[in-house]
């Protein structure tokens, strides 16, 4: 039975999309870990809660088939913010979010960033 359920999750994985504006924080990329974790022995794997593992798998199927997207539809595609998907999208990809990062440092800490770290062939001298 275990060989079923890891059969499962590697189908599961397949299909799951990668967001590559996400580099590191995408959830499909979480899920094919967290498998290899779980599954270490690919289907010779003991589970220990069959039980549990059946219902994670079927939580991860309603997440991936827009099961509640589609069971409780929303009458526009926006927040109360009016931000639109596209816009979080955006503003979530890791770029952004590195630029935005770099944006609230101060004046100072990027001066000294700038003129006090070492570089490569500083090191090698």
């Amino acid at each position: 039975m275990a060989a079923t359920r890891y059969r499962r999750f590697l189908k599961l994985c397949e299909e799951w999309p990668v967001e590559e504006t996400k580099r590191q924080r995408d959830l499909g990329t979480f899920l094919r870990q967290r498998v290899a974790q779980a599954f270490r022995e690919g289907e010779n794997t003991q589970i220990a809660d069959p039980e549990t593992c059946d219902r994670m798998y079927e939580s991860l199927v309603r997440i991936h088939t827009n099961y509640y997207k589609n069971k409780y539809p929303r009458l526009k595609d926006t927040s109360f913010t009016g931000v639109t998907v596209e816009d979080c999208k955006m503003i979530l990809a890791t770029d952004i979010l590195k630029q935005m990062e770099d944006m609230k440092k101060g004046t100072w800490k990027k001066l000294r960033e700038k003129f006090y770290a070492k570089k490569p062939e500083e090191d090698s001298k």
